[in-house]
């Protein structure tokens, strides 16, 4: 088990981020700028702070638990003149911004980004909303559901013959969230090397869209929208999740010509490298169900660890699908740790994902475990009556 350790550094040390934002995006932004070294100070209100302290597993609130370590928690009364005055003293001496109020919100409140940058002309305000700051949708609220839904993903995911699925967690917001820390890191280079700041107008919808943007393309060209097609690929085959003998599923995917071909010959069926159904990508795409049926009953008929062993020895990119479960304890999230368990006073031990991306010369790393409402606040105000 992991200690935090307070003494840490990262490459981001120096760097403050006033995190006014709730739930998933913003804390998802802000998570990857702490875990690299930004002193995060998550401004909250003292009647419950951010939303994501309520998402609670079994009474404990572990999604602020993992999105929340590594910052510091103040809590402030920015409806009141003080604390606006309070706040905007924070912000003067920051290098980064986040909100994810409705547009307008922010100047609703006295920060308007204009006077932000007079006051700090080097700082990176990222504003986060569901359909941006600009365009016919710009006054309505946007939560990461309607995004996934308008965005064209949930028409793609699941399957043909069902409504489309929704992703079973807040996919929009995450995948946002590290287009955000990106965009910060850019900007940040840009206001050190010009001492000019920006702001970042971050939607949910764009980020979430650039996934499956091919796909305009594709309409276009066609002239008909990809319908869902469940496991299997729209553009590739084989691709699917296969029932083993013993219950257990595996994952294939053919999307290279040669792997393709390996596949064929290790279900026993070289011949059909020579059927014109199958010998090229577009036919198999284009007979795919049967394809599927035939690779379906040879990995069928034996277990999971039979269809793992055979495939690998024969190089074929084959996978099991694994529940959390399995993963808390795998051979490869071990030897990899991917899962890092850090000390937690309620839990004894919290499992969450390690430090991402890893860099070799400049590691990010675990200083403190996701606070409390307003553990900080006093600290913070004591850092802030010491600056001009």
């Amino acid at each position: 088990m992991l200690k935090y350790d307070p003494d840490t550094q990262g490459p981001l040390e120096g760097v403050r981020v006033v995190d006014l934002s709730r739930l998933v995006a913003g804390n998802m932004l802000t998570a990857y700028l702490a875990d690299f070294g930004a002193d995060v100070i998550k401004v909250e209100r003292a009647e419950g702070g951010d939303d994501l302290r309520r998402w609670n597993e079994a009474g404990q609130p572990i999604y602020w638990k993992v999105y929340g370590r590594n910052k510091r928690s103040m809590v402030l009364d920015f409806k009141s003149a003080e604390g606006l005055a309070r706040l905007k003293k924070l912000v003067r001496h920051a290098q980064i911004l986040v909100e994810n109020f409705v547009p307008g919100g922010l100047e609703k409140m006295g920060l308007i980004p204009a006077e932000l940058l007079e006051d700090n002309p080097a700082l990176v305000i990222v504003r986060i909303s569901g359909w941006g700051q600009t365009g016919p949708y710009s006054h309505k609220p946007g939560f990461g559901t309607l995004v996934e839904a308008m965005s064209g993903f949930a028409y793609l995911n699941g399957f043909p013959d069902r409504p489309p699925v929704l992703p079973p967690l807040a996919m929009a917001d995450m995948i946002a969230g590290v287009y955000g820390a990106a965009g910060v890191l850019t900007a940040l280079r840009v206001a050190e090397r010009h001492g000019r700041g920006q702001v970042i107008d971050l939607s949910l919808f764009e980020p979430i869209f650039s996934f499956i943007a091919s796909e305009a393309a594709k309409t276009q060209l066609t002239g008909v929208a990809t319908l869902r097609a469940g496991n299997q690929s729209t553009h590739t085959a084989p691709r699917n999740v296969y029932q083993c003998g013993d219950g257990g599923f595996v994952a294939l995917s053919g999307s290279m010509q040669s792997m393709a071909m390996r596949i064929l010959d290790t279900i026993g069926r070289p011949e059909l490298k020579e059927d014109p159904r199958f010998a090229t990508n577009e036919g198999r795409v284009a007979n795919r169900e049967e394809l599927d049926r035939i690779i379906a009953a040879f990995i069928g008929a034996r277990t999971t660890r039979e269809n793992l062993d055979l495939f690998e020895a024969a190089g074929v990119t084959v996978g099991p699908v694994c529940s959390m479960a399995d993963l808390l304890d795998h051979p490869y999230t071990n030897g990899r740790a991917a899962i890092v368990r850090l000390e937690d006073a309620d839990m004894g031990s919290l499992p969450m994902h390690n430090i991402v991306p890893r860099l070799t010369g400049s590691p990010g790393g675990f200083r403190r475990p996701a606070p409390a409402l307003g553990e900080h606040t006093a600290e913070i105000n004591a850092e802030l009556d010491r600056l001009p």
